[in-house]
């Protein structure tokens, strides 16, 4: 099985947007105003976020396994 960071969303009524973070990564999140951009946007600031830490040779957090106890309905 393949592990990667778990991310959290949620819609936020004060920013009117849904709000994407990863806990392991400290201060990535994103914002986006539905649920899939903020998806797509929090995976951009992984990204990023990685790219940073490696090229300032900072320890980088392993993802650690986490149940799935939310699910998504469309």
């Amino acid at each position: 099985m393949m592990k990667d960071y778990h991310i959290n969303i949620f819609y936020s009524e004060d920013d009117e947007s849904y709000i994407a973070d990863i806990p392991e990564l400290r201060c990535c999140s994103a914002i986006g105003e539905t649920l899939q951009q903020a998806l797509s946007e929090v995976i951009l600031a992984k990204t990023a976020w990685l790219e940073a830490a490696k090229a300032d040779n900072k320890t980088i957090p392993k993802p650690r396994y986490r149940q799935v106890i939310y699910q998504i309905v469309a």
